[in-house]
């Protein structure tokens, strides 16, 4: 390219300096070097001694046209290199010869950003988390006197398709320090990795101690979940779930079926973010949800619980929990219209071999008389 440039300036200086009739080049020509490659260096001094009135191009139609002039007739060389000069001066070429973008470079550019945030929107919405993650939604100071403290509430996201409303559980400082200790005491080895913030005797209340624990409290839950060992035990188990039981259980018992029907599906959503097996728990959360929906005159959704629940049982005739379900989901599909003669021909074979009493209890009592510690 260099090389070009210097065959275009010699016809030019030829033209300008000597006359038509001398095609010999003029002294200044000689000032440039000979050879017809030039160092990268060369081009940039080439480009500071002409203070910016080269315009570069690197449009093949152009490069083309120019060189069918060079050919054919000296002067028509030199009247291009001429405009070409006077369009860069124009212009306002800068004195290191940056050539301007071609008029279609920001129209371009600005269709390929709006394609690019078209597909980053669609593609945002179908990502989906490989691992579950936390994330701390809110931090509020409780001030109950005469004890005053954090309440960090934490959201569960991911794996699996997006959710309206994630799980999310609210623990305070004191419930993650109860936590790390159990676990160092049981999984010494494991634990030895994990870091934990450690306890300050004043500065608690800061917004910059509260931002510093949330961020820790989600690598913490973060780096437990990562660890199978860790993962199934039973003490993060319990720190998740254990204490929404609790309170839905007393607000179940309360009559505020309402309230307790928000934090009975929380746990049902914990206990499926966090692959919990533990079937006891699975089928008390059932129970909650099946009786908070028949006290709010929601017998599709009640059945539905009782359904889950009869799926989980299967073939355990001796479980205590059997025959007040079969129970609950023959009301259930006799009130709704449906066929119920399966679950009572179930339920009638329980009551004649003796493992259900008759009538079995309800899932209300059961629910009332469970102890959960």
């Amino acid at each position: 390219m260099a090389s070009r440039f210097l065959h275009r300036l010699r016809h030019a200086l030829a033209l300008t300096g000597e006359g038509p009739g001398d095609p010999g080049p003029g002294p200044e020509a000689e000032e440039f070097p000979e050879s017809s490659e030039l160092e990268e260096d060369d081009t940039e001094g080439l480009s500071t001694r002409l203070s910016g009135t080269l315009s570069f191009t690197s449009t093949e139609e152009e490069e083309d046209e120019e060189e069918e002039e060079e050919e054919g007739d000296p002067l028509g060389s030199g009247a291009a290199l001429s405009r070409r000069l006077k369009s860069s001066a124009e212009d306002g070429a800068g004195e290191d010869g940056d050539r301007s973008p071609p008029s279609d470079g920001p129209r371009g550019s600005n269709l390929l950003t709006r394609q690019l945030q078209d597909f980053w929107k669609k593609s945002k919405s179908n990502l989906v988390p490989q691992r579950l993650l936390f994330e701390v939604t809110s931090a509020n100071v409780i001030n109950e006197p005469p004890s005053k403290y954090v309440l960090y509430t934490i959201a569960l996201i991911g794996p699996g398709p997006k959710e309206h409303v994630p799980a999310q559980i609210s623990r305070r400082y004191s419930d993650f320090e109860r936590l790390h200790r159990q676990l160092r005491q049981q999984f010494r080895g494991p634990m030895a990795a994990i870091s934990f913030p450690r306890k300050r005797l004043r500065r608690n209340f800061t917004a910059e101690t509260i931002a510093r624990r949330s961020r820790a409290f989600e690598q913490f839950l973060g780096h437990l979940q990562a660890v199978p060992e860790l993962r199934q035990a039973p003490h993060l188990q319990d720190f998740f779930i254990l204490p929404e039981l609790q309170r839905a259980q007393r607000l179940t018992c309360t009559g505020l079926y309402r309230e307790a029907l928000g934090l009975w599906t929380n746990a049902w959503r914990l206990q499926s973010q966090l692959n919990i097996t533990t079937a006891h728990r699975t089928l008390l959360t059932l129970v909650g949800l099946a009786v908070c929906h028949q006290e709010l005159e929601q017998p599709s959704e009640a059945r539905l619980s009782c359904e889950q629940a009869l799926q989980l049982l299967g073939t355990s005739d001796s479980h205590p929990l059997l025959g007040p379900f079969l129970e609950a989901h023959v009301r259930l599909s006799w009130r709704l219209g449906i066929d119920k003669r399966q679950s009572e021909a179930q339920l009638q074979a329980l009551q004649e071999a003796g493992l259900t009493p008759t009538p079995p209890p309800s899932l209300k009592e059961l629910l009332i008389r469970e102890a959960l510690d």
